[in-house]
């Protein structure tokens, strides 16, 4: 082979590694970031077909309504925990920081955060919809089928969120 195809060789494997170690790079920083939606059910019993249960310390959004006689607040700081459910079961959620004014118990939330132990979900965004029939529609399913729980509205998800992020300030 002459030493000419060999360097042209050698300059294409080159490239092809580089674009290989870009594309797995991306793939390993967008995975991380990735927020997976979940309901207390699926928290609980698993999600999919192979019935994947979340990780301590993964990223996800939970949704549910919020159980009534859950919401502790502390009267010191701004902190509050409150439990999700559906027809499955319940989930602590803790969150610090101001709650969206239509929060309130019986009401759909969702929460984003990151599982710790004991299904506890520290939250660092609550959304609240701002039509109060609002449940999202796998917790409405879960709810209709239920003897147990109240029944709640069978609105779809559509419609927009309160996003209340704030910073306290003395």
């Amino acid at each position: 082979m002459n030493p000419r195809r060999k360097n042209r060789l050698y300059l294409l494997f080159g490239m092809l590694a580089g674009v290989a170690l870009a594309v797995t790079l991306l793939l390993y920083a967008l995975s991380s970031n990735i927020d997976l939606f979940y309901t207390p059910r699926e928290m609980l019993l698993g999600k999919g077909e192979q019935r994947a249960l979340p990780h301590i310390g993964q990223r996800l959004r939970i949704g549910g309504l919020v159980m009534p006689g859950s919401v502790r607040r502390d009267a010191q700081t701004l902190k509050v925990t409150f439990k999700i459910y559906d027809a499955a079961g319940a989930i602590t959620v803790s969150y610090d920081g101001i709650l969206p004014d239509l929060f309130r118990e019986g009401q759909g939330v969702v929460a984003q955060g990151v599982l710790e132990t004991g299904n506890l979900v520290q939250a660092n965004e609550v959304l609240a919809k701002h039509d109060e029939n609002y449940t999202p529609p796998e917790v409405a399913e879960d709810v209709k089928s239920s003897p147990i729980l109240p029944s709640v509205g069978s609105r779809s998800a559509s419609g927009s969120f309160s996003i209340i992020q704030t910073k306290v300030t003395p």
